[in-house]
């Protein structure tokens, strides 16, 4: 610790005192109730750097994630509708998790550039030769084919995809990958695939 410190640090010190004798000085005759609302404040932050650390916990409570369930002869797969009014499901593609948006009015598997950068691909050395109408016009793909696909129990050695040459909020999940499963229902704000 350097001096400047020390002394920053020493000069806190005797301003707390300051002021903690400040307080004790004019609520002398009130000392227990100094004592009760210390004791309330000392909690509320107990509280809140409690609620801090587990954060994490707290927040898959509230924003709850998908959900693979294997039985013998069906896999069963829950995801929650997301605050945003969309589905988004992980895919495992050769071992990286990829985030999608699910798409039933979409015809294809769509990735965004940086969904696959993050799969080894790249982009720039694409041959965009596709063309994808979209609600912002027509852009340019690349078609790729995508290899080792899991989500939980359900393993799919290849998949084609295509890259899109626009900008896209996240990678689409369209229905040359939902077709596979053997049913797809919304009940509540819940989307079930089933295969």
């Amino acid at each position: 610790m350097g001096d400047d410190t020390t002394a920053r640090l020493i000069y806190l010190g005797l301003l707390g005192a300051v002021i903690g004798g400040y307080f004790l000085v004019a609520n002398r005759h009130n000392l227990g109730r100094m004592a009760q609302q210390a004791s309330i404040w000392g909690l509320i932050f107990v509280g809140v750097a409690a609620g801090y650390g587990l954060w994490a916990d707290i927040r898959s409570d509230i924003r709850p994630q998908q959900a693979v369930f294997s039985a013998p002869g069906e896999t069963r797969i829950e995801v929650p509708r997301a605050q945003d009014g969309h589905y988004y499901l992980t895919l495992q593609i050769a071992g990286t998790p990829v985030t999608f948006i699910v798409d039933t009015g979409a015809s294809d598997v769509v990735l965004s550039r940086e969904d696959a950068e993050r799969l080894g691909l790249d982009p720039g050395n694409l041959a965009y030769l596709g063309r994808a109408g979209t609600a912002n016009g027509t852009v340019h793909t690349a078609r790729v084919t995508l290899s080792d696909v899991r989500l939980g129990a359900i393993h799919d050695p290849r998949l084609t995809a295509w890259v899109s040459q626009g900008e896209m909020p996240g990678s689409l999940l369209g229905m040359a990958y939902l077709q596979r499963f053997t049913r797809i229902e919304i009940a509540g704000d819940r989307l079930l695939l089933s295969r």
